[in-house]
């Protein structure tokens, strides 16, 4: 059997299994790369090794070891509480005030993946504390970081620029920014209320028996200075542009410095099973782009494009292939440069291919394999069934294909 085919049918599989059984698909993603890549490809190991996500690995590490000490020694609970306590005691209003924040802070400079990282370990204590579903809270607050994606002065949006400036389209950073901007907007708040964020709205929230309330704990110490590590971490994301992953590793460290938290106990409980989850999945995606098996997808798919189709279908193949890699870094940068050439050759208009790129690759980043969806399930408590939560982000993210196929289609298309 061709290697290709091959890749495929494994990451299939691994999908399957994610389904069904209790193994960690990030280990069973790791086993079948080798199996396929190196015991019947024969490629090397180290072509293996090497398609895992470093980066996305350090950056999960960094933020979650920090967000755990904040964790342990109270920081977060403090926090949660003034949160909740922010909006009244209305519960439904919690998920939509991270929405707003997340997309207001995201659009400011750091980005949807900075902000994800930055905001998913509070909004998940809040959740936890509030006896809210950790789906429903993610999907608020990653589809309202994801709101702030293509903002002009976002990594992913000067990307995006860039990349359109090499094919002579100028001037459209805005119109790509509110398109995806509306298009998560419409998508959370519509997941938000079908599954159960408008019964939220007629619960009040200020503490459950026998629970410990700590609303009325003062701040001390350890606290502010946990806060304000925190809060110069935010602000040399947006303002210094580091990586936030080493930034948070820094301030993990000076937590330690300081006598303000444990790096041994923070590392004992840091969500290792959602981080190795997500990162052999990623060495096994790795493994079917080397052996063409996305090609061989997005062709499949592609052959079946017309003129009246091919903003659904542009939509619906980069949202598929998104799912399982990086938006910003692979997507965008493959299918960007093949507007001119699609158009010419379909006889239409490049801008709406342009848009439906860009919608249908960003809708399904909370997919647990993209590092919005990575960010936030890592983040979720020990409590949560990581198993069960990571299959329903993932059915969301397969569903958001189809989605973002039919808004394309309807705006792009016929309008």
């Amino acid at each position: 059997m061709d290697l290709a085919v091959l890749s495929l049918c494994g990451l299939a599989a691994a999908v399957i299994v994610s389904f069904t059984a209790k193994v960690n698909v990030g280990v069973l993603a790791i086993a079948l790369a080798w199996l396929i890549g190196v015991v019947i490809g024969g490629m090397p190991f180290r072509e293996i090794a090497a398609g895992f996500p470093s980066d996305l690995f350090l950056m999960l590490a960094g933020v979650t070891l920090l967000f755990t000490q904040a964790q342990l020694n109270g920081t977060l609970d403090r926090v949660a509480s003034r949160a909740v306590g922010a909006c009244r005691g209305n519960t439904g209003m919690i998920p939509v005030m991270f929405f707003f924040l997340a997309g207001l802070l995201a659009s400011i400079g750091p980005g949807h993946i900075a902000i994800a990282a930055l905001l998913a370990p509070m909004a998940m204590k809040v959740a936890a504390q509030a006896r809210i579903s950790a789906f429903l809270m993610i999907i608020m607050v990653a589809n309202g970081a994801q709101t702030g994606s293509l903002s002009p002065v976002a990594p992913t949006g000067i990307i995006v620029s860039s990349l359109l400036a090499q094919i002579g389209i100028t001037g459209v950073e805005w119109p790509t920014y509110f398109n995806v901007l509306l298009a998560h907007t419409a998508v959370a708040f519509a997941g938000y209320f079908a599954f159960g964020g408008l019964r939220l709205f007629r619960r009040s929230y200020s503490g459950q028996p026998g629970e410990m309330v700590v609303e009325h704990q003062r701040f001390e110490r350890i606290h502010w200075i946990t806060l304000g590590v925190i809060v110069i971490l935010v602000a040399a994301v947006i303002v210094l542009k580091i990586n936030v992953g080493m930034g948070a590793f820094a301030g993990a460290v000076l937590l330690s410095v300081f006598r303000a938290a444990t790096g041994g106990d923070a590392v004992r409980h840091m969500p290792w099973g959602p981080i190795l989850m997500v990162c052999g999945v990623t060495v096994l995606v790795s493994l079917v782009a080397k052996t063409e098996g996305m090609e061989l997808l997005t062709g499949l798919l592609a052959r079946f494009s017309t003129k009246d189709t091919v903003t659904a279908m542009i939509a619906f193949v980069t949202g598929v292939i998104s799912i399982y890699s990086s938006t910003s870094g692979v997507v965008i940068p493959a299918f960007l440069p093949t507007v001119p050439g699609l158009a010419e050759r379909l006889g239409a208009d490049m801008l709406p291919i342009v848009y439906s790129i860009c919608v249908g690759s960003h809708l399904v980043d909370i997919s647990p394999l993209s590092t919005t969806g990575a960010l936030c399930i890592a983040a979720a408590p020990a409590t949560e069934n990581h198993a069960v939560l990571f299959n329903k982000m993932l059915a969301w993210g397969l569903s958001m294909t189809v989605v973002g196929a039919a808004i394309s289609w309807l705006f792009f298309g016929l309008l």
